[in-house]
């Protein structure tokens, strides 16, 4: 019988930038125990049942398959959220939403909103930070939106609510004092769309035109509508799509209009104020 440690050292994983921990986490979940097991116990021995399930998952992530996906689980903030392969993996870059928005407004009780919610981690994490505020998330996706939910209710948030909408559509009326979005925002052509996890991941979610900010677009062009006085737009972006965001909210009447860079550098997402 193979033991943890002997499993470790013969799984490769060629294909990931992060083949020991992938190995580890795999492993881990295989036998149902945290990490920290495997570096506590390596001699024990792994019963026949769970090396099986980890021969199975090493053979999918090798072939590229997201961690991620495998588990049907994914760390984000300070919550585990269940995903699945209609959403978007949540990233740590996205964290930045997060802390923006909880800089920008009081404890005290407000309507929030977040569009695309995918998995509900912008929203979940939202809630979960700020019990006062009333936050909704929606998505065009009918299976992410009944996922988000699950969510929501294994984390026991009954402060985040869920729906079906394509961005705005299904908000007639409604305002908000902050609206966040982690959009698709990568241009139709983009070569990174044939590498490493995005692979798997939904192309609704990722493409947005030929220049990446067609939703983006929308969403500044209808925000106004579905804000109050003083609210705040939040907008995830890619690295080099900063000035044409900015330039956008600035046509569309914002105001203290601004950009943040994430921990690596990077001018990750763009804000603005309505007045």
């Amino acid at each position: 019988m193979a033991t943890i440690e002997s499993l470790l050292r013969t799984a490769v994983l060629s294909e990931s930038p992060s083949a020991k921990l992938d190995a580890e986490w795999l492993l881990a979940a295989a036998l149902g125990k945290p990490a920290s097991y495997l570096r506590t116990w390596p001699e024990r021995e792994v019963p026949a049942e769970c090396e099986a399930r980890f021969v199975a998952d090493l053979a999918r992530r090798r072939r590229g398959e997201p961690v991620a996906y495998i588990l049907g689980r994914q760390g984000f903030w300070s919550l585990e959220l269940e995903v699945a392969p209609h959403t978007l993996i949540p990233r740590p870059d996205t964290e930045l939403l997060v802390e923006t928005a909880l800089q920008l407004l009081p404890a005290t009780p407000a309507d929030i909103l977040d569009l695309g919610t995918g998995t509900g981690a912008i929203a979940l994490a939202l809630a979960h930070e700020r019990p006062a505020w009333r936050v909704t998330g929606v998505d065009r996706v009918a299976e992410a939106v009944a996922l988000a939910a699950r969510n929501a209710q294994r984390l026991h948030l009954g402060n985040a609510v869920f729906c079906e909408s394509r961005w705005f559509s299904a908000l007639d009326g409604q305002r908000f004092a902050l609206i966040v979005s982690n959009p698709p925002y990568i241009p139709a052509h983009d070569p990174h769309l044939h590498e490493g996890d995005v692979r798997f991941e939904p192309s609704s979610a990722l493409v947005a035109g030929d220049d990446g900010l067609d939703d983006i677009r929308q969403i500044i062009a209808c925000a106004p509508e579905h804000l109050t006085s003083a609210g705040w737009l939040l907008l995830e972006h890619g690295y080099d799509q900063a000035a044409a965001v900015r330039e956008l909210l600035v046509a569309s009447g914002f105001t203290d209009v601004q950009t943040r860079t994430d921990l690596g550098g990077h001018e990750r997402i763009s804000l603005g104020c309505r007045p």
